[in-house]
């Protein structure tokens, strides 16, 4: 089983957003937590099915920049 970090936001409109770090493009939104994860779940295994062999992003970690 494989592990991936996912950006969660939450959107004007109220919605959950989720971003998987290591698949470009890997998105999903919902309104509550729960839906989200199942979603962003749902997202990953499909992005999986149809980028077969694409390269994976690695995740370093984040930063916080002051401007």
């Amino acid at each position: 089983m494989a592990k991936f970090h996912v950006i969660v936001e939450r959107g004007e409109d109220g919605y959950l957003l989720s971003e998987v770090v290591e698949l470009p493009g890997c998105r999903s939104q919902a309104k509550t937590q729960d839906a989200l994860l199942e979603r962003t779940r749902e997202a990953i295994a499909l992005y999986l099915e149809s980028k077969d062999g694409v390269p994976r992003v690695e995740f370093l970690g984040l930063q916080q920049v002051e401007v």
